[in-house]
């Protein structure tokens, strides 16, 4: 297993063989692998931790809990098992929801999600919050942080911001477009190396990778690009 890279990459399909020629091309340059709950609903549990254990990788469990607080809790306990590095929440979810998730599985890092990269500030404002995007994320950032949660998922854009406010807090940001590459469905995107620069912990990387003719050089370009 190589040191723990900054990249995580976003597996966004259901077809195992897939996955599998997808960790196995990329292994030398990524550690983190984040799978999101169109998959964990399909395969659950036992095909996540067959990967886990074959491949020796960590697991980045992007289910976006949202819920009331013992609701949540469960939820998380119920995947402990699986040990994974980060599991999401969304922030909105509130102080005692995201302290009943962090409780739930101490040894897991509560990554909660602020504002989606796919909201640009128009769409924000249409869906009830006010502000601007940054104050948004700010906040929640901030309260997320106080309830326990280890991690912020938000933009590149917010990263600065949310390093002064929570110097402690790991920063996660989806969004991630090398340079040149479309920004398909993320408004507010940065290319890795302007997002590590910002002050990024980990890029949460998909089609650029995933949609790649070949995967393993293109995470590995990516990597190299950081420095």
């Amino acid at each position: 297993m190589v040191e723990r890279s900054p990249l995580i990459v976003a597996v966004d399909t259901t077809d195992l063989a897939i996955v599998d020629s997808l960790i196995k091309a990329t292994r030398g340059s990524v550690s983190v692998y984040k799978f999101g709950l169109e998959f964990y609903l399909k395969y659950g549990q036992d095909v996540l931790r067959s990967f886990i254990d074959r491949f020796d990788i960590e697991l980045f469990l992007d289910l976006k809990l949202h819920d009331i607080a013992n609701t949540v809790a469960g939820a998380a306990r119920s995947i402990a098992p699986l040990r994974p590095l980060f599991l999401t929440v969304h922030a909105t979810g509130g102080t005692e929801m995201i302290k009943a998730a962090a409780d739930a599985v101490p040894e897991t890092m509560i990554a909660a999600v602020t504002i989606l990269t796919s909201l640009d500030q128009e769409e924000m404002r249409r869906v009830g919050f006010t502000g601007s995007v940054q104050e948004r994320v700010i906040g929640l950032s901030e309260l997320a942080f106080q309830a326990g949660a280890r991690a912020i998922v938000s933009s590149a854009r917010e990263v600065a911001e949310i390093k002064k406010c929570v110097p402690a807090g790991i920063t996660i940001t989806p969004g991630i477009r090398p340079a040149g590459s479309s920004q398909d469905d993320q408004a507010r995107t940065m290319t890795p190396k302007e997002a590590i620069d910002a002050g990024s912990d980990f890029l949460v990387i998909g089609r650029p990778i995933t949609a790649s003719k070949d995967p393993g050089a293109a995470a590995a370009e990516i990597l190299d690009s950081l420095h």
